[in-house]
């Protein structure tokens, strides 16, 4: 857990993309499993004043990659081949937003996660996700 931990905070106090998860917190990582939580405010909102889509994409991406580092796959964590997500219902300002992702199997090349972000103690489902990522040999151009 404190690798993920380093990872995330490295992530989010960086100059890249990455920024966006600088109000995440992690609660636990561990045998391909990673869960995390935030609290939706201002900088993750969309136009009509609920979680963005796009940062909604964004952390079940991250958080998947980070449950992939905990699983026992050389080298961690690849890079993104699918991300499949479902939107169900919308989170507003003040909500706390509890991610978990789970590494469903772990193939040579291969690895595919799923990921569920909940509100109100996982009673509401904001949104689903499949994540495919390639773990392989580093692409050459």
């Amino acid at each position: 857990m404190e690798l993920i931990k380093n990872i995330l905070e490295k992530v989010a106090n960086g100059k890249g993309f990455g920024r966006c998860m600088k109000n995440v917190k992690l609660l636990s990582a561990g045998d391909g499993k990673c869960k995390a939580q935030f609290t939706v405010a201002e900088e993750h909102l969309n136009i009509g004043g609920f979680l963005h889509g796009g940062f909604t994409s964004t952390i079940i991406d991250c958080v998947s990659s980070y449950a992939i580092i905990t699983h026992k796959t050389d080298p961690p964590p690849g890079v993104s081949v699918d991300l499949h997500v479902t939107f169900l219902k919308a989170a507003f300002p003040g909500e706390t937003v509890t991610i978990d992702a789970e590494t469903i199997r772990a193939g040579k090349n291969l690895v595919f996660l799923a990921v569920e972000l909940t509100k109100n103690d996982g009673k509401d489902v904001v949104a689903r996700g499949q994540h495919t990522k390639y773990v392989g040999l580093p692409f050459r151009q």
